[in-house]
């Protein structure tokens, strides 16, 4: 399966995570998110082009004050830079076969590329939708940030993590 950008052809009526928030932000809101460029988004389509799985990455900040200590030592400014993975989603039906995880990946290494060569950040962001997708960053490394409910990977460790390191 390939991870491809979000193209308004694609069809996305029938998709249906579970979670009404992220169905709904899908059905409503991705094409102008895409359009405008507040956000990118990727998918996993199937044989029809309906989406069975998707992701959102933009660009953020965090202010310093609220950072984990790993990432505000490093820098002297009021805000750090970030790449927020805003959401991620498999449909129900295609649940259990590693969607998921095959799109957490891919975003890693986006983020690590984006952070390379084109803008600078020193994180990847995550706010967890409910307690199952907690569970499922903290599985593949992700830290929470105390008092926030978000949880974050730096891009070295991100780096390490997916041998990219230098």
């Amino acid at each position: 399966m390939n991870i491809i950008p979000y193209e308004r052809k694609f069809k996305g009526e029938h998709f249906s995570c579970g979670k009404p928030a992220l169905d709904n932000y899908f059905l409503r809101n991705v094409t102008t998110d895409v359009s405008s460029g507040a956000s990118t988004c990727f998918v996993i389509i199937d044989e029809n082009e309906s989406v069975i799985a998707f992701y959102t990455l933009s660009a953020d900040s965090i202010p310093s004050v609220d950072a984990p200590h790993e990432l505000k030592k490093k820098i002297n400014y009021p805000h750090i830079p970030v790449i927020l993975l805003g959401r991620l989603a498999v449909d129900q039906n295609y649940k259990g076969k590693s969607y998921g995880k095959l799109l957490l990946i891919d975003a890693l290494k986006k983020s690590v590329l984006v952070s390379k060569t084109q803008v600078g950040s020193m994180a990847l962001i995550v706010d967890p939708i409910d307690e199952e997708a907690e569970n499922f960053y903290v599985k593949y490394g992700f830290t929470k940030i105390p008092d926030s409910g978000k949880m974050f990977m730096t891009i070295r460790k991100i780096e390490e993590a997916i041998g990219l390191s230098s």
